[in-house]
């Protein structure tokens, strides 16, 4: 398949106000992006969405019959949308706002004020999943031969997850729900490494984390915490109890490419 450049990136900008439809749709134009349509609601988005699915959904967090949360959530419930890469620019900093939008797989949240560069660099990420390469692996190893184990609770993030991982040719994934599953898949299947998440009922990612470490047939197994955790003393607390690497969501696909083959070696 052809890679695809900005200039062709089919993108749906859904913003309500006119004056800020001008002015992101100029921030786009200066990166490279000539394909845009605008929609001003959540129901226009979705229509203009389902009869010609996008390259690229870039919203605002509120509109008038619905906001971003729901948007992103109708998206991902449908089988047709689901993988449409979405980008958020909103002024919106409550964590219980942003919170399901992190966890809906999204490229990037960029906060109002945002620039020129955070722009294209966000621009930039959505290439990366639309023109995927596979992970380069040294000493000849191939990454179809890779065995992951990802551990969240959130179906959509799993989704979202196991998409990034396809993408860089990792085929051979399983998924749990929580600490708690992931145990019964550690102690009965081996994996090259483990995404997890943080947050999870039964059992959270530090203590999934400190079973591995202390009490599995396999301690040294590499972990990538994946996570929309802020608060630093607990990451901080995570990584000194063996977390391998720990990367934000949203996440940018190079990033995790690099991890990966940080922690493969």
């Amino acid at each position: 398949m052809s890679s695809i450049g900005l200039d062709l990136v089919n993108t749906l900008l859904v913003e309500p106000s006119t004056t800020q439809q001008k002015l992101i749709s100029g921030y786009l134009q200066v990166s490279g992006i000539q394909l845009i349509e605008h929609a001003g609601t959540g129901a226009q988005a979705l229509a203009s969405m389902r009869s010609n699915v996008p390259d690229l959904v870039i919203s605002a967090m509120y509109f008038d019959d619905m906001d971003g949360v729901r948007l992103l959530e109708t998206m991902r419930h449908d089988p047709q949308l689901r993988d449409v890469p979405f980008i958020l620019i909103s002024s919106e900093t409550s964590l219980k706002m942003l919170d399901p939008i992190r966890q809906g797989g999204v490229i990037a949240i960029l906060t109002k004020p945002f620039s020129q560069q955070s722009m294209h660099r966000a621009l930039l990420s959505t290439l990366d999943f639309l023109n995927p390469e596979k992970l380069d692996l040294d000493q000849g190893g191939f990454a179809e031969e890779l065995k992951v184990l990802i551990v969240d609770d959130s179906v959509t993030a799993r989704h979202h997850i196991r998409n990034t991982l396809n993408a860089l040719g990792i085929e051979d994934i399983t998924e749990a729900a929580n600490g708690r599953e992931a145990i019964g898949q550690i102690t009965t299947n081996y994996f090259d490494f483990i995404v997890t998440d943080y947050n999870m009922p039964e059992m959270d990612g530090r203590e999934l984390i400190e079973f591995i470490r202390t009490k599995s047939s396999q301690p040294t197994l590499p972990i990538l915490m994946v996570t929309s955790e802020s608060d630093m003393r607990r990451l901080a607390a995570v990584e000194q109890g063996g977390a391998s690497a720990i990367c934000d969501k949203p996440f940018e696909i190079n990033m995790v490419r690099s991890l990966i083959k940080k922690l493969i070696k």
